[in-house]
């Protein structure tokens, strides 16, 4: 990738998570690469595929039928009606539509895939697909229509019949309408297009789709991730926890990366506090009561615990990243050597077991938040809060968080169950068994969109036990409920954009939440959902993190 001012240049490698939610999700413009040696490798590709269907060479999905029906031999004179027939026989997506951001994402993908030139298809072709982009003409894609075996068969063949301008029974979002393809292109003023010989197999074989999909989960669980740590901050400080389970002593003798990450951004994350036992230096003091010498499992393991998802997010997108800039459809074409290979990198299941994966992480994080909500709202182990964090406790009649504990209580389970794997079920006699492995990628990807945005709103729920949990503790050890006056200057960030985002002013003299009747906690809610979801405020307040972890 060649950035530019408000564009990305693909030249098929370098293309990161990060352009793709540009061009996806912001609206970032698209070019290609000028460089000679893009431009001729493209060509020679294409230009070989011609040369072969002149020959009669013998060659899947060119010369050949598709997948069960590839014994059949495709005549010279057949190649290009055999190509231009693909997108009917896939028409058969059913379902909700993906996102938009996701298609759009998937025809970057498919652009930075076939400048690699291994696919067979002209420039112009993907030319076409940047033009798509540009105009912002974004078509309709279902969620259910593919395995991930021969990569989003079904989903990029409904692409492909846009881009060509196939038929009006194709359709597409373009400026506030939905178009149908033929009239969009003519629109558009670029017309429709017949596929040459390999082009219409080289566009829908591929994982660009579900990579697309996966490419957002990453981006989205990387900012959750680190807000996650930011509510784990603020929860620590409303129990008064130490800070001496993450002193770099400990964690040089289990030096696991993910680990070590953990401890190191908690250690930034508390630094300054007034309100946690600080005890780097070593000591150990008894805190009163039934409180024990040393923090619960879930407050002093947490490096331990949080080191496992670290890790595993960080594999998760630089296998997406690496499959965003593969060559994944089949044959693949080696025009300097005048041969093709037939393969399967189409096989999407890299992006089947690291969805499955994300989902599992997502579980686990839910989990660790829910234990410690679970403790701040309970005086047996909260240290000293008020029981369900009521903010007036003077009230006989006011019921705190407790309501907005069970509805993280509802959501939690959920998010745990959608952390079971999809890709270890598959049917193996798919398309006459000739599809008799396949990776779920596609439906494994959907899953984990899904999951995603469930656990944006669990976060919310958190975040709002991390700031009353703070403010209650500040009212103990300071006298009011400023939280900007004693959190550390790490939570104080997330703290001040947690109220920018409900739009309410902080107020010293009461909590964020006081008596049941002065707010609407569903309100706020649903504005930190609205903000997670925009990369907004929250998600900039944790950006130092985010850029420690990632």
């Amino acid at each position: 990738m060649q950035p530019g001012k408000n564009r990305i240049i693909l030249q098929g490698e370098g293309l990161a998570i990060s352009d793709l939610i540009s061009v996806a999700r912001q609206g970032a413009a698209v070019g290609i690469s000028d460089s000679p040696e893009i431009q001729q490798r493209v060509k020679r590709s294409a230009d070989f595929i011609l040369q072969a269907v002149a020959d009669n060479q013998p060659i899947y999905g060119v010369t050949s039928g598709f997948g069960a029906m590839a014994f059949k031999t495709i005549s010279k004179e057949q190649a290009v009606e055999l190509q231009n027939n693909i997108p009917w026989f896939h028409k058969v997506g059913t379902g909700n539509r993906i996102p938009g951001a996701d298609v759009r994402g998937a025809i970057l993908l498919r652009m930075n895939s076939h400048l690699r030139g291994a696919s067979g298809i002209r420039m112009s072709m993907i030319e076409r697909m940047g033009t798509f982009l540009n105009e912002g003409a974004t078509p309709h894609v279902y969620e259910f229509c593919s395995i991930g075996a021969s990569g989003d068969l079904s989903p990029l063949s409904y692409i492909t019949a846009c881009l060509i301008g196939l038929d009006d029974g194709w359709k597409v979002d373009y400026q506030g309408r939905v178009v149908g393809a033929r009239t969009l292109v003519d629109t558009l003023g670029i017309g429709p297009e017949t596929l040459g010989p390999k082009e219409g197999l080289a566009m829908v074989n591929g994982t660009s789709v579900m990579t697309a999909i996966a490419a957002g989960c990453v981006h989205d669980m990387q900012n959750l991730l680190a807000l996650s740590f930011g509510v784990h901050a603020l929860l620590f400080q409303g129990l008064a926890a130490t800070n001496q389970s993450f002193h770099p002593f400990i964690h040089q003798h289990k030096p696991l990366p993910g680990q070590v990450a953990a401890a190191d951004v908690m250690l930034q994350l508390l630094k300054g506090s007034i309100l946690i036992a600080d005890e780097l230096d070593g000591q150990h003091e008894f805190r009163g009561g039934d409180e024990p010498i040393q923090d619960r499992y879930s407050l002093r393991c947490l490096p331990q615990y949080m080191g496992p998802v670290v890790d595993g997010i960080r594999l998760i997108a630089s296998q997406v990243e690496m499959e965003m800039n593969s060559a994944t459809d089949n044959p693949l074409v080696d025009h300097e050597r005048g041969l093709t290979y037939h393969g399967g990198n189409f096989l999407g299941q890299y992006i089947g077991v690291g969805m499955d994966q994300l989902r599992y992480h997502i579980g686990l994080l839910a989990k660790h938040l829910d234990i410690q909500i679970a403790m701040a709202a309970m005086p047996a182990f909260n240290n000293g809060l008020p029981a369900m964090l009521v903010g007036n406790p003077e009230r006989t009649i006011n019921g705190g968080l407790q309501s907005l504990q069970i509805c993280g209580n509802c959501i939690m389970p959920q998010l745990m169950f959608y952390g079971n794997s999809l890709v270890s079920h598959y049917p193996s006699h798919a398309e006459g068994f000739n599809q008799n492995i396949n990776s779920q990628g596609y439906g494994s990807a959907n899953l984990s969109r899904r999951a995603v945005e469930i656990f944006q709103h669990y976060v919310a729920v958190a975040l709002l036990f991390g700031m009353q949990a703070a403010e209650l503790r500040s009212k103990l050890v300071a006298g009011h409920y400023d939280g900007l006056a004693t959190l550390s200057p790490a939570s104080r960030e997330l703290y001040a954009a947690v109220y920018r985002v409900i739009n309410v002013e902080p107020d010293g003299s009461k909590a964020l939440i006081r008596n049941d009747d002065e707010q609407e906690m569903d309100v706020y809610l649903a504005k930190i959902v609205a903000d997670l979801q925009q990369d907004g405020k929250i998600v900039q307040s944790m950006a130092a993190v985010r850029q420690q972890l990632f």
